[in-house]
């Protein structure tokens, strides 16, 4: 961790700060409404949240707290806690990560790469550009998580293959390649993450939280008109279109280290990339099982589960199974994940790869060695705190704290609840965030005579709109694993762009909703 004796200092700060504040919230008197347990679990949010953000320890220690913290507060047991680090998703995103792997231990990703830098161009905007309206689109359909697991690697290649090919102010050395490489992979990172955040609210089916909505809508409101397919799309797709460019141009304007500007390609760039693309030789047996696979693997993800397109419906190939509710998308990760593991290269004569024959497309040994379990743990540790949240009723307490809001004028209600809504998702499942607080805003706003989707709109939206930390979103965590996304500059690129999500949200909802719904 420390690298220094500045680094180390700042750190012992960090984490003495933590503490302080855990105590301090431990010791202070219960407010008014929220239950024992539900103060202690907020001592440790609150320490685990100046941990992560300061970077006080590893990311993965702080994520292993609630294993210790939890039953010593007696908030969760220990049999109660440990298994949200071994939730379906942590598997999904294990099945993601050794798909990744075989397509970089073929070089299968470069190619990739190089095709799209060759077909986009070597500008580093519009390739910035490029991958986040393909990453949005993708969203719109298909989980975010899965989108982002499908892209990262592509994405990391492109980087690499940049800093490799350019220069910084007409110098090119080692210094310069990695100052171009940190540069551009950050924001490539970060726009591929927030892309696919975004994305997902484009239509009803793209990400959990509006799912959510639609069924307690439906639910708690059967005297108004359910909301159609077409209706959702009106209204969000503008959000899409909007907040991705804005997005793009915040990330390459003031976020970049180095400006774009200032890294140059060689005139004879095009000739460079077909002489790549040349040198890599015909596509091998390898990487065309992984192709493959990995389309296989876009494909079943995509179609699971039926998809309503308003009045047609495409049948999802879960159905042709006994259970199809037992199907999930880590069913379909961990078995493409396997599978590259038994499939013999070359039907077992095996293939060369850096001196040494290769029998299968995938191995242990390199699964082992290359994955990043501390991401892996750092997703049960926010699992944990989901669970936390819904065991001591913290999360009804901070939903409760909301009502007194709605004595405000229509625009700072909402503009309060998509902020509120932001921030808490950050520390927590958007699915359970939305699950647990539009009940609580749709009564809200009934008792404040709106409509419920004034209120109840805004809410979901703002749930997929956390930038700030790795545990917010599977897409943050994902991208952090590149090694180019800090904490740190996560926090600072996200928090103006939580800002920027909830005044957007509120303008198209007051714009929109009344028009299209009411």
């Amino acid at each position: 961790m420390a690298d220094s004796p500045a680094q180390f200092k700042k750190q012992i700060a960090v984490l003495l700060g933590g503490l302080i504040v855990f105590l301090t919230v431990l010791l202070m008197p219960q407010p008014e409404g929220m239950t024992e347990s539900g103060q202690r679990l907020l001592a440790v949010v609150l320490l685990m949240a100046i941990w992560w953000m300061g970077e006080g320890t590893s990311i993965t220690v702080t994520a292993l707290l609630p294993l210790v913290l939890f039953p010593l507060l007696g908030i969760l047991s220990s049999k109660e806690v440990a298994p949200n680090y071994g939730n379906h998703l942590v598997f999904l995103f294990l099945g993601g990560f050794m798909i990744a792997l075989a397509m970089e231990k073929w070089n299968f990703h470069k190619r990739i790469a190089l095709v799209i830098i060759s077909l986009i161009g070597t500008n580093l905007q519009r390739i910035v550009f490029g991958f986040m309206v393909a990453a949005a689109f993708l969203s719109m359909w298909i989980s975010n998580t899965a989108t982002t697991m499908m892209m990262l690697p592509v994405g990391m290649a492109v980087v690499r293959q940049i800093a490799e090919e350019a220069s910084l102010n007409g110098v090119r050395n080692s210094e310069s390649k990695i100052a171009i490489q940190q540069s551009v992979g950050l924001v490539l990172m970060l726009g591929l993450a927030y892309a696919s955040s975004i994305g997902g609210v484009g239509t009803l089916i793209g990400t959990a939280p509006n799912i959510v909505f639609a069924g307690f809508y439906k639910k708690l409101y059967p005297e108004f008109a359910e909301i159609t397919f077409f209706q959702w799309m009106v209204l969000a797709v503008p959000v899409v279109c909007v907040f991705v460019p804005l997005v793009w141009y915040y990330l390459c304007r003031f976020v970049a280290p180095i400006p774009f500007k200032e890294i140059r390609f060689g005139e004879n760039e095009p000739e460079v990339i077909e002489n790549e693309l040349k040198a890599l030789g015909p596509t091998n047996h390898a990487e065309k099982v992984i192709a493959v696979v990995f389309t296989m693997t876009a494909l079943l993800w995509i179609f699971r589960q039926p998809i309503s397109l308003g009045s047609i419906t495409l049948p999802g190939w879960s159905s042709l199974f006994a259970h199809p509710e037992l199907l999930h998308d880590a069913t379909v990760a961990m078995a493409m994940g396997i599978l590259l593991m038994l499939l013999p290269l070359k039907f077992g004569k095996g293939m060369e790869l850096g001196g040494r024959t290769e029998y299968f497309v995938l191995d242990w040994g390199t699964v082992q060695n290359k994955i990043p379990w501390g991401i892996l743990l750092l997703f049960g540790g926010g699992f944990a705190l989901a669970a936390g949240f819904e065991k001591t009723g913290l999360d009804q307490w901070i939903g409760a704290q909301l009502a007194d809001v709605a004595t405000l004028p229509l625009v700072g209600v909402i503009l309060f609840i998509c902020l509120a809504i932001t921030f808490l998702t950050e520390l927590t499942s958007n699915t359970a965030t939305t699950t647990m607080i539009l009940p609580i805003i749709g009564a809200m706003a009934v008792a404040a005579n709106y409509h419920p989707l004034m209120l109840m709109i805004p809410a979901t939206l703002s749930a997929s709109f956390a930038f700030m930390l790795p545990v917010a979103t599977p897409p943050n965590a994902i991208v952090y694993s590149s090694g180019w996304v800090t904490i740190p500059k996560m926090a600072r690129a996200g928090v103006v762009l939580n800002f920027l999500g909830a005044i957007l949200v509120t303008t198209l909802v007051l714009l929109v909703v009344q028009k299209v719904f009411l």
